[in-house]
């Protein structure tokens, strides 16, 4: 039976997108947090849209967002949403579609609801836990691959020790990345660095309801609303190709997760 609670939660993200797209391929504030990682006006405005919508939906839930300093408190509530207002920002900015409002419920550090609206897309995506992913309401099944060669990666280039790989097209939001496996448009999305919850946690749960597995690089569990809201990588395949993905990026995921 799906959550009663996922409807509303897609009409606010729907708002959300509208929101951002009003101003996609327009005039806006642009800066950077830190080189190489622009922000603009348009994610702060979603972000506060968002934070106001979602407490009103669930009061009780914590926040841990892109866009908001991260507090505490959140540790201590009994759900909390994990946001990022515009994943794939780099997209935004230079009118590309690769971009996506990504939002998970997270309770007992796993995510029991997810969201991501994609506008520029038309792709509005959306699952609850036990219940299924979906699609602009068709069922998605993620990938049956069983190997790695000839396995699809979005990916603007691959290393040599990859060649027996095959590049699809590579939106700038990685939680896009990861719903293309969830929807079989893809068969890997590996990330080999630190990053941050928000980033996955909404498209993990989609890529899992369709069948998919989504660990961290290691091939460990992922577990949201940790003390600093970080994993180091993700690796989202579908069933059958997880395990051989785990030992071809062993040996790279133990150096590059020395910090």
């Amino acid at each position: 039976m799906t959550d009663p609670r996922l409807d509303a939660l897609s009409d606010i993200a729907r708002e959300a997108g509208a929101l951002a797209l009003k101003s996609f391929r327009g005039s806006f504030d642009l800066w950077e947090k830190a080189p190489g990682n622009p922000v603009s006006e348009v994610d702060i405005a979603v972000d506060q849209f968002l934070k106001a919508e979602l407490r009103r939906l669930d009061p009780d839930a914590g926040w841990l967002s892109e866009e908001t300093a991260d507090n505490a408190e959140r540790l201590m509530r009994p759900r909390v949403w994990v946001v990022d207002p515009i994943d794939g920002t780099r997209d935004y900015v230079r009118g590309r579609d690769g971009w996506a409002v990504s939002i998970a419920l997270v309770e007992g550090g796993r995510a029991t609801l997810a969201v991501l609206d994609a506008p520029a897309r038309n792709e509005h995506w959306r699952a609850s836990r036990g219940s299924g992913a979906w699609r602009n309401d068709a069922a998605i099944s993620a990938s049956t691959r069983a190997g790695l060669p000839g396995a699809r990666v979005p990916a603007d280039v691959l290393p040599k020790a990859d060649a027996d790989l095959v590049t699809v097209y590579k939106p700038n939001s990685i939680a896009l990345r990861i719903a293309m496996v969830a929807a079989d448009e893809a068969d890997l999305v590996a990330a080999l660095r630190w990053g941050h919850e928000w980033d996955i946690a909404a498209a993990a749960l989609l890529a899992e309801e369709a069948g998919g597995i989504v660990t961290d690089a290691h091939g460990k569990p992922l577990r949201f609303n940790s003390t600093k809201g970080e994993a180091f990588g993700v690796l989202a395949t579908g069933a059958a190709l997880h395990p051989h993905a785990v030992a071809r990026l062993e040996e790279r995921a133990k150096k590059l997760s020395v910090r």
